[in-house]
């Protein structure tokens, strides 16, 4: 493969879910054996905290369950897109605002929901539940618990996926 493939996981200000996102999905792929094949950054939708390190609330709960995490706040550019393979929602209005961003229709379609590749998240008819996963920022340190067991439950599933990408393009 000449290049690496690339994931980039986007929430509100980029210092708590996709940070915490992103340090989960750097160990999947370390774990794997796939992350020399797989660039992963993060990004918020904002500007507000560019420059920021991750809150201290999602610092601690990465610590406390052995993640890494060095992590400086961005935020996304539409100019991005053509660079990325995967782009990383982490609720449903960060998916429309990625997408409008967009500069066509194939960037757009790059743009997808974490949570939809957690296999666990039905409702009672069989379709998906609630795909979003809550901002922690205005909570306690439980929401960013909650936010971690969220992104660990669906990286299992963005794992297979990117892992049966590369080896369909190897």
């Amino acid at each position: 493969m000449s290049s690496a493939y690339r994931v980039c996981f986007v929430c509100t200000g980029n210092i708590c879910r996709s940070p915490i996102a992103e340090s989960v999905f750097r160990a999947r792929l370390a774990e794997a054996g796939l992350d020399g094949l797989v660039e992963v950054a993060s990004a918020g939708t904002g500007g507000w905290h560019e420059g920021d390190g991750a809150d201290p609330r999602a610092v601690s709960v990465l610590d406390a369950h052995g993640y890494k995490s060095d992590h400086t706040a961005r935020q996304f550019h539409a100019s991005w897109f053509a660079g990325l393979d995967l782009v990383i929602a982490l609720d449903e209005g960060h998916l429309r605002e990625l997408r409008q961003l967009a500069p066509t229709p194939a960037a757009a379609a790059k743009v997808r929901l974490l949570r939809a590749y957690d296999p666990g998240i039905r409702s009672s008819d069989g379709r998906p539940g609630d795909l979003d996963v809550p901002d922690p920022y205005y909570g306690d340190p439980a929401g960013f618990e909650e936010c971690l067991e969220m992104v660990e439950r669906a990286s299992a599933g963005l794992l297979a996926t990117v892992r049966h990408t590369i080896e369909e393009t190897a």
